[in-house]
């Protein structure tokens, strides 16, 4: 495969081993389209993956999010523009931060596909997700919630259901589990509440 022609990518060939460009990618499985400015096609691991840029989500000046796209999946590519000046240099990356968030990511899943798989109810599993937000020293043991391993928290997760010895973690984890439901109820009420208002608009417009 030459150059200019990774994974059926044209484009213009820059330092490195890398393009850059305007691309439009298409996805198989989700049949989503991304349209990114490409910053990125490494010539390593068989070119499997591109690296695009788009404006950053946390609305921070002078930030952008940077995404990798898995090009096995992808059914179609499209360049949108090209170009021909010498491109900006690549931000540094903190590999070790990456890293560290990657692995952070794969254990969140793993727990997540852990807690599906033993038949965790919808809100054992938001209550587990709203606690290791805050205490990272959270696991699931069958369908109980440990928490600093001095906290078990059993089916069906409520304040109640919060068990250990008295003191400070305890009290700590009934605080969060406690405003966890509160919220969960006031969203509910909050969705109720506008599914009304546009039940009522529909009605008066009709």
């Amino acid at each position: 495969m030459g150059a200019g022609d990774s994974a059926g990518i044209p484009g213009s060939f820059g330092r490195d081993g890398v393009f850059f460009g305007g691309v439009s990618f298409t996805e198989q499985c989700q049949q989503q389209t991304l349209c990114v400015p490409l910053l990125a096609i490494p010539f390593f691991q068989n070119r499997e993956c591109s690296q695009g840029e788009c404006p950053s989500s946390s609305g921070k000046p002078n930030h952008a999010d940077i995404l990798l796209v898995n090009l096995q999946y992808v059914s179609e590519v499209e360049i949108i523009n090209d170009r021909t000046e010498t491109p900006p240099p690549l931000a540094s990356l903190n590999v070790s931060k990456l890293a560290n968030k990657a692995r952070t990511e794969k254990e969140e899943k793993m727990s997540q596909a852990y807690a599906i798989s033993a038949g965790v109810s919808l809100e054992g599993q938001q209550l587990f997700q709203t606690i290791h937000k805050t205490i990272k020293d959270c696991k699931w043991q069958e369908k109980n919630i440990v928490v600093m391993e001095e906290v078990v928290i059993a089916p069906p997760y409520q304040v109640e259901n919060c068990k250990g010895k008295e003191g400070s973690a305890l009290s700590h984890v009934r605080k969060i589990v406690e405003k966890h439901f509160r919220d969960v109820e006031s969203q509910k009420v909050l969705q109720r509440s506008q599914a009304q208002q546009t039940q009522k608009d529909t009605s008066l417009s009709s």
